[in-house]
């Protein structure tokens, strides 16, 4: 087994924040959540961990940003989630941002600290012009998974565990994964670093999409959810343009905490 990790640092856009994985008070939870608590549990004390992600980041701001301030920390894990929402605009080069997130991979690996980059998964089957983000996004994993082999950089692949498209992992706005998607990404990273998946199913019995799996995309879920993401990305705005990491700093966790 893998020596045990006594810090980890996530940064990222919402999937690594935890949209759609709600705690009751409204704050997200999310994958990269379960896999600090569930590390702290295989270490048998508590870890540090910091969630630099922020809702909306395209993937340029992911690593001007946060990258530099969660290397500062000197975690000995950094999980790097970017490009999703560089790929549901307008125009975009998969080859640059595949090429962009590699090489910023490689340059933490080489600086000491341990990486992973981390996909999210595939919402589009169930999105507005969802056949076409699909390609863009079956690209860019396929790009991304390319130039990782021979590097000892570790690639989690959600975009295609086929789990992952069904309608009833995601919340109710089609376009984040809900608890119990979250619950499955988190088991991805977690194999992929040879770490017991204790406390990891945590969110399995956590509200989900329910009878969304049901409900008609009715005019008042075209006018909530997707004319204001057409909107944001039609015009480059963000949905997280004001805000703030949610653990800037290596704080600690214990298993169960999150």
């Amino acid at each position: 087994m893998p020596a045990p990790v006594a810090s980890y640092a996530a940064i990222g856009d919402s999937f690594t924040e935890g949209m759609g994985d709600e705690r009751p008070d409204g704050t997200p939870r999310g994958w990269a959540d379960l896999v600090a608590a569930a590390l702290a549990h295989a270490a048998g004390e508590p870890i540090g961990y910091a969630n630099l992600a922020i809702r909306g980041r395209l993937l340029a701001p992911i690593l001007d940003e946060q990258l530099p301030a969660a290397m500062a920390l000197r975690p000995q894990l950094l999980s790097i989630n970017g490009g999703g929402n560089d790929i549901l605009r307008p125009r975009v080069s998969i080859a640059a941002v595949a090429d962009r997130l590699v090489a910023a991979a490689l340059a933490a690996r080489e600086a000491g600290i341990r990486t992973m980059v981390v996909s999210g998964g595939n919402p589009t089957r169930h999105l507005p012009l969802g056949a076409a983000f699909e390609r863009r996004g079956d690209a860019l994993a396929e790009a991304v998974r390319t130039r990782l082999v021979g590097t000892d950089v570790v690639f989690v692949d959600n975009w295609f565990d086929p789990r992952l498209p069904q309608l009833h992992y995601w919340s109710i706005d089609r376009l984040h994964l809900n608890a119990r998607g979250h619950a499955i990404a988190a088991s991805n990273v977690l194999a992929a670093l040879e770490v017991p998946i204790a406390g990891a199913d945590a969110a399995q019995g956590a509200p989900d999409a329910g009878d969304d799996l049901e409900r008609p995309r009715t005019a008042e879920y075209w006018r909530r959810y997707v004319l204001p993401w057409i909107g944001r990305r039609l015009t480059g705005r963000s949905s997280g343009d004001s805000r703030e990491p949610k653990r800037p700093r290596l704080d600690a966790v214990v298993a169960g905490d999150l």
